[in-house]
């Protein structure tokens, strides 16, 4: 990775596989520019039942995350900084994961569903695949908000 057209203040920021899916994971739920209580606790649970270190301060990260984000000129290289730190290998579950995220506030927007596409490229995604986890996760959500099959 070419790392001359990587922003400095993120790449000094967050330089470890953890601290890559919690900023994955933040950019996810924030590409909306809204964070509800209930998307902080979702993310909280997704981390903890992941393994992140409880030494790692949530609250800190999410300071890090929105005093750098507006410094990020090219959403895709963060993207790919991020991947590359984080060496995903469950590629089709990380994507799930942040499709969850980003549709926990029951709203998908052209800006979110553009970032999609994005992670989706970067994890060399087919289309289908994609199509595939968000009709999926979509359907969940509903069922969870509906109570039916």
């Amino acid at each position: 990775m070419d790392n001359t057209f990587i922003s400095t203040t993120y790449a000094s920021v967050v330089d470890n596989q953890d601290q890559a899916l919690v900023h994955l994971f933040f950019h996810c739920c924030l590409e909306d520019d809204r964070f509800t209580e209930p998307e902080m606790e979702d993310l909280s649970a997704k981390l903890v039942l992941l393994g992140i270190p409880p030494k790692m301060s949530i609250k800190e990260e999410l300071i890090s995350y929105r005093h750098y984000k507006p410094s990020i000129e090219d959403e895709q290289i963060f993207i790919r900084y991020l991947f590359g730190l984080i060496k995903p290998v469950n590629e089709l579950a990380l994507y799930s994961y942040c499709v969850e995220l980003v549709v926990d506030d029951q709203f998908l927007d052209a800006r979110e569903e553009a970032l999609l596409a994005k992670i989706a490229e970067e994890l060399e995604l087919e289309k289908e695949e994609a199509a595939t986890i968000n009709r999926l996760v979509a359907q969940r959500k509903a069922v969870e908000i509906q109570k039916i099959f």
